[in-house]
């Protein structure tokens, strides 16, 4: 796989059911900066609060990254009822694939955050990991993905598993469980089931009008 390819989404937007996945802008950095100040999810995503220059810097490096892919997670819902809406007043989180194992360019990490609490347990995240599923394998050529989850996030590991994903190591030093989901022909086509009313549209910066 080209590593250029994990830019390719900068230009796309998935629509699906509950979610649409969207490019993460700068349009975007404001809300995310506020969800990333909250102690329960800098816990989560064992992450380390930032200033929002730093946010900022984040964001661009992660736009021009060839090893990422990152989609801003909106409620297609709020989304479509709200014409003129921006996407910042729609946003809910954030799903990534990243390129972590240099000898095998088919493999992606993935992860998931639905950072707005009142959207969480409603099937977004589902739907927004199934959808970047789809776009690794029809998109980025990958065949094997893993999610690495604190062991201590029960809704995240129960989702996954949901997903076909088995869990395949623990880390007691990081304290976080390691799952993985393998492409074989037959999950190829439960996923590609999964996924078949998501439409692929053209995206520029905060452009794409709501149909």
């Amino acid at each position: 796989m080209q590593a250029a390819n994990m830019r390719l989404n900068q230009n796309t937007l998935l629509l699906g059911k509950k979610v649409v996945l969207v490019p993460y802008t700068s349009e975007h950095v404001p809300r995310y900066h506020e969800w990333m100040k909250s102690e329960e999810l800098q816990h989560l995503t064992a992450s380390e609060p930032l200033s929002l220059e730093q946010e900022y810097a984040m964001q661009r490096s992660w736009r021009e990254d060839a090893d990422k892919c990152t989609f801003i997670v909106l409620d297609a819902e709020k989304w479509q009822a709200q014409p003129g809406a921006t996407e910042e007043s729609c946003m809910v989180g954030d799903v990534n694939l990243f390129l972590t194992d240099l000898e095998d360019p088919t493999l992606g990490e993935i992860e998931v955050m639905i950072a707005e609490p009142s959207c969480r347990g409603k099937g977004l995240g589902t739907e927004a990991v199934l959808m970047m599923l789809s776009y690794g394998v029809t998109r980025l050529d990958l065949t094997k993905f893993e999610a690495k989850i604190g062991q201590g996030n029960e809704p995240s590991i129960r989702m996954f598993q949901k997903l076909h994903f088995e869990q395949v190591a623990v880390s007691s030093v990081f304290q976080e469980v390691t799952l993985r989901l393998t492409m074989s022909e037959s999950e190829h086509h439960w996923l590609l089931e999964q996924t078949s009313h998501v439409e692929e549209k053209p995206y520029r910066d905060g452009s794409a009008e709501p149909c």
